[in-house]
C-alpha cells in the first residue's frame, strides 16, 4: 500500500461505498480510508474483515456498515440517512455493488435480467439521487464515482469458462453497465453548478471471486496481465479526491488498454 497523496486528501470527509465486504468494494474502502475519509461500507455479506482491518491500519478514520439489498428505496434511504446523522454529511458515494450473470441472449430469464439491471442500475440510481438531493446540493460539494465496466463499452470481453465456449458477461450485465455510463453522464450535466461531479471507472479483467473461474485472453491486451483490486481502487480515490474537481462526466478504463479507442 503507497502512502497519503496530499492532492488526495480526505480527511474529514464521508465516504459511502456499495458492495464493499470484499473485493473491489473493500479495497476501495481501504483505500479512501488511507488517504483519511471516514467510511460507510454498505453490502448484502457481513463487512467485519474489511472494518478491522481499516480500524488497525488507521485508527482515526470512523466507519459504519449496513447490511441492505440497494434494490430497496427504504434500505438505501436507511444508509443515507444514518449516515446524515452521524457525520451531517455526505461528501463521496462509490456504487461497485453489483451481479454479474454469465447467460446468454436464448437462454436469458427476465428474473436473469430484472437482477443485473435493479442491482447495477438501480441501485446506483438510488444511492447517487438520495445522496445527491438534497445533501451534495445543500453543501455546495460532492463526488460520484460508479464502477461500471468494459463490457458497457465493448458488449462484454472474450473469455472461457470451465471448459464452455464462453464465459463472457451476458447481454442483461452489459446492458446494465453501459447505462450506468450514460447515466453518470447525464447526473455530471446536472449537477456540475452545484459542485458535484460523477464519473465512472470501467474495470477490464480483474482478480475476483467474480472471474477467478474465467480464462482471459491477455494476449489481447498491451499491457498482458489481470488487474487487480487495487487498480480500480486507486482510480476511484482520484475520482473521489479533490485532484479531479475539473473532472466530471468521464470514464475511466482501467483494462490494460484491451479497451484502447
Amino acid at each position: 500500500m503507497v502512502g497519503l497523496n496530499e492532492n488526495h486528501n480526505l480527511t474529514g470527509q464521508v465516504a459511502i461505498v456499495t458492495g464493499a465486504a470484499r473485493g473491489i468494494g473493500a479495497e476501495c474502502a481501504y483505500a479512501l480510508a488511507r488517504n483519511g475519509a471516514n467510511v460507510v461500507i454498505v453490502d448484502l455479506l457481513p463487512a467485519n474483515e474489511i472494518i478491522n482491518q481499516i480500524k488497525k491500519d488507521f485508527p482515526n478514520c470512523e466507519t459504519d456498515s449496513y447490511q441492505i439489498d440497494i434494490r430497496k428505496r427504504e434500505e438505501v434511504q436507511q444508509v443515507i440517512n444514518g449516515s446524515v446523522n452521524r457525520w451531517g454529511r455526505i461528501d463521496i458515494v462509490v456504487n461497485n455493488a453489483g451481479t454479474c450473470g454469465r447467460i446468454g441472449l436464448d437462454s436469458m430469464t427476465d428474473e436473469a435480467w430484472s437482477r443485473d439491471l435493479d442491482t447495477n442500475l438501480g441501485g446506483t440510481f438510488l444511492f447517487t439521487q438520495l445522496a445527491i438531493h438534497p445533501h451534495m446540493i445543500n453543501q455546495g460539494y460532492g463526488k460520484v464515482v460508479n464502477v461500471s465496466s468494459i463490457s458497457g463499452i465493448m458488449g462484454g470481453p472474450t473469455s472461457n469458462h470451465a471448459g464452455l465456449d464462453s464465459g463472457r458477461s451476458g447481454p442483461a450485465y452489459a446492458a446494465s453497465k453501459g447505462a450506468v455510463i450514460a447515466f453518470s453522464k447525464w447526473v455530471a450535466k446536472e449537477v456540475g453548478k452545484h459542485g458535484i461531479t460523477c464519473n465512472s471507472v470501467a474495470p477490464g479483467a480483474v482478480e475476483s471471486e467474480m472471474t477467478k473461474s474465467l480464462n482471459y485472453p491477455l494476449d489481447n491486451q498491451p499491457i498482458k496481465r489481470m488487474g487487480t483490486a487495487e487498480d480500480i481502487a486507486e482510480a476511484v480515490v482520484y475520482l473521489a479526491s479533490p485532484a479531479s474537481n475539473y473532472v466530471t462526466g468521464q470514464v475511466i478504463k482501467v483494462c490494460g488498454g484491451l479497451a484502447i479507442g
